[in-house]
């Protein structure tokens, strides 16, 4: 790619971000959305838990795909083809006529929403080379986190009461178009100078993985054992496939040389980590406020304005802490706070007041805020550029499968603790256990976040790269490694 201007490169970064808005906007917008569409399609918990887990399973699954075609095909065309996927996906959405319908155009969105986030975060590497730089981009990257979570409950409340929540989809439309003209207009070309092979082995093997994993986990409380365990060995034989035939290929869909840099390991925990945290968050909170206290979509969506906003500030800030002073100081600020904020739900039930709601939720996303920068950077900093699509890609996986793990593990144990008890009186004890799990999400970000972010942690960092470029010059020259 060439050297572009300043003020191209901001350019660049405003059209990436475009497209991470739309994608983000669409899950929390649903999540407010969620009740309304419970009662206009009869769906139950499990319904609703896969409204959001067919969406974020089919961008996990397909995510490192996408990265990897993007770096061999060319990273603006496969760019432009996920926007109009997505476009057209949010489009279906919004005529679905019933749960069934719903959930396949989901899948559809997904497929899109795959072309762009990892795609994007490749095209910002690759545009921000100055280290400094590419940490204050990253950091305005995690800030679009925090407006989508500002805006997406607003917006879906007030989309929801005023017409119904099919119009939630119809945000997509306007800036998905812009995106794509910007895109076709602004965005340069670019690819790896070596063209990666595709791996459908291995592809099969990820989508086995995470879509067995998923459907044991949000089926366990109503399915049983007999349904349940085929899928649970399913997912077992996967993993261990991927870990024997990856290693063996050439030009693998999952380069697992990457892991051998600790903080680059560390990054994957602590991105399936946080982002389960989140989706578990949203999940309990507006079934909450909407099934449990009876507001409507525009109040609950006010009502996340405490976890937003933080979320908003501490973006940028974690990226000029990112810049300056490395990622341990953001990692330790996110695993503290988001383990207090769990641990207020958990122990001291802080739904049940609204000062103390109001504190779990701040903390909450002072914690979320503080995650994503370091988590972005650290996957992609040290790794050869011609292999960026495929780092971010594992990145964004990392968070798409973590949401799908936290919407799945809540709303199993929040399902199991229910039972056939009345849903509002059962409901804050039935989430005792959830909020639990999301302490453990918190403490893994924490204890993470300090183990690999230290001087032993940057040598294996440093040992990887060098590794992964040597082996460069050798594929290069035609020498076997």
């Amino acid at each position: 790619m060439t050297e572009l201007s300043p003020r191209r490169r901001l350019l660049v970064l405003a059209i990436c971000c475009m497209s991470l808005l739309i994608v983000s906007l669409d899950n929390t917008i649903l999540n407010v959305a969620l009740p309304s569409i419970q009662k206009d399609l009869h769906a139950d918990t499990s319904g609703l838990q896969w409204t959001i887990d067919a969406y974020t399973l089919v961008l996990a699954s397909l995510l490192m795909l996408a990265g990897s075609t993007a770096d061999r095909i060319g990273r603006k065309r496969v760019f432009m083809a996920g926007l109009v996927v997505f476009t057209i996906g949010s489009a279906l959405c919004s005529v679905a006529p019933n749960l069934e319908a719903l959930v396949a155009f989901r899948m559809v969105q997904a497929v899109g929403g795959s072309m762009l986030n990892p795609v994007a975060m490749s095209i910002i590497t690759n545009t921000f080379t100055d280290p400094r730089e590419r940490a204050r981009a990253i950091g305005a990257w995690g800030a679009v986190v925090g407006i989508s979570m500002a805006a997406g409950p607003l917006i879906g409340g007030l989309l929801v009461e005023a017409v119904n929540w099919r119009a939630i989809f119809w945000v997509n439309l306007p800036v998905g178009l812009a995106a794509l003209l910007l895109t076709l207009r602004h965005v340069p070309e670019s690819r790896a100078p070596k063209a990666r092979r595709p791996d459908p082995v291995g592809q099969i093997l990820v989508i086995a993985l995470f879509g067995s994993l998923t459907y044991a986990i949000i089926e366990a409380p109503n399915a049983g054992l007999a349904v349940v365990v085929p899928f649970a060995v399913i997912a077992v034989g996967a993993l261990l496939g991927l870990l024997w035939y990856e290693p063996r290929r050439a030009e693998p869909l999952i380069d697992l040389r990457f892991f051998r840099s600790a903080p680059f390991s560390g990054a994957t925990v602590i991105a399936v980590c946080a982002f389960a945290a989140m989706g578990g968050f949203l999940f309990l909170s507006t079934l909450y406020l909407q099934n449990v206290r009876g507001l409507d979509a525009l109040h609950a969506g006010l009502w996340m304005l405490p976890m937003a906003v933080p979320t908003f500030l501490c973006a940028p800030l974690a990226g000029r802490l990112l810049a300056s002073v490395g990622p341990r100081l953001p990692l330790l600020i996110a695993g503290c706070a988001m383990t207090a904020s769990a641990l207020m739900f958990a122990v001291f039930e802080a739904e049940t007041s609204d000062m103390t709601r109001f504190l779990g939720y701040a903390l909450f996303g002072v914690g979320f805020g503080f995650v994503n920068a370091p988590i972005t950077n650290t996957a992609v900093s040290g790794m050869p550029r011609t292999q960026a699509g495929v780092a971010a890609a594992v990145a964004s996986t990392s968070r798409q499968l973590g949401q799908t793990l936290g919407v799945a593990m809540v709303g199993a144990v929040l399902v199991s603790g229910i039972g056939a008890a009345p849903y509002q009186e059962a409901f804050v004890a039935a989430a005792r256990p959830g909020w639990w799990i999301l302490t453990v999400f918190g403490v893994v970000v924490l204890l993470v976040g300090v183990l690999t972010s230290g001087r032993w942690a940057r040598a294996t960092a440093e040992r990887t790269a060098e590794r992964l470029k040597s082996a460069e010059v050798r594929e290069a020259a035609g020498i076997s490694a």
